[in-house]
């Protein structure tokens, strides 16, 4: 039976250009800055084969994220990236930009 053991959060941001992709990479980084894989260590559990990483990135604008680079910015596991509506944009009307930001989950579960 596949149960959750690890989750983190993250958030990133692209402040001038609107990339949302840019801003998704960056808080799948910042989720997987707070996170040490010592428990699958502990547990003897190979992470690139046994290891099922599914990420939920929510941005304002979900059709403009890459969700293939999200993935392949993950180094273990078998991943699946998921983008919804959600995050946060900033437009700054007066010089025609938006700052973009986006939350990220990544949940990590084992077959136990």
């Amino acid at each position: 039976m596949r149960r959750r053991v690890i989750l983190e959060l993250g958030t990133g941001n692209d402040l001038h250009g609107g990339d949302y992709t840019k801003a998704a990479l960056r808080a799948v980084q910042d989720a997987l800055h707070h996170s040490s894989l010592t428990l699958l260590r502990t547990l003897k559990v190979n992470p690139k084969t046994a290891m099922h990483v599914d990420v939920t990135i929510g941005v304002q604008k979900p059709e403009r994220v890459d969700a293939e680079a999200v993935k392949a910015s993950l180094p273990h596991g078998i991943v699946t990236v998921r983008v919804v509506k959600g995050g946060l944009d900033v437009p700054d009307e007066e010089i025609g930009d938006v700052a973009v930001i986006a939350s990220a989950g990544i949940a990590v579960s084992l077959d136990l």
